[in-house]
């Protein structure tokens, strides 16, 4: 039995706009560029068609991974925790800590396929997702990182809307 696809209702909308976008604009675009391509001739030497049919793979590879994705989402609204007071770190949180005298980093745990690094967007399975899911702010935790083990201090733990 796989780990639950849990996902935010925002990234399940994400994920239902991308699967139509390519079923109706960027899969019909690739098929008529491909038949014309293919009109055209010898299609061993032709790269139109050879480019064509590579991205028309690689475009129904997208759309079964989002419809897998989509059809074994649990939708969360972590959102309804908005306002507890001393919240824990569940699914949903976004949490500043930090490690030592550094400045406090924030992330946003949320579902596999919401990952954005560049958005502090982390998996609720990875490591650092898993050392934090039950503690709250004032909690100093271990995490262990290939060099040996940091000790982490959570500074606060909010839900909010995320984009």
């Amino acid at each position: 039995m796989s780990a639950k696809n849990y996902i935010s209702l925002n990234g399940l909308s994400n994920l239902q706009n991308e699967l139509k976008h390519l079923h109706e604009v960027e899969r019909p675009k690739i098929v008529e560029t491909v038949r014309w391509a293919a009109s055209n001739g010898d299609r061993s030497e032709n790269g139109d068609y050879i480019y064509g049919k590579k991205k028309l793979r690689e475009i129904d590879r997208r759309i079964r991974h989002l419809m897998r994705s989509i059809q074994t989402a649990v939708p969360v609204n972590f959102l309804e925790r908005n306002g507890e007071k001393s919240p824990k770190i569940f699914f949903g949180a976004t949490v500043w800590f930090s490690r030592g005298e550094e400045k406090p980093e924030k992330i946003v745990i949320l579902g596999k396929d919401e990952i954005d690094s560049g958005k502090g967007h982390v998996s609720w399975v990875s490591p650092i997702a898993k050392v934090l899911l039950g503690k709250k702010a004032g909690d100093e935790v271990l995490f262990r990182v290939p060099s040996g083990e940091i000790l982490v201090s959570i500074e606060k733990v909010s839900y909010e809307q995320i984009n």
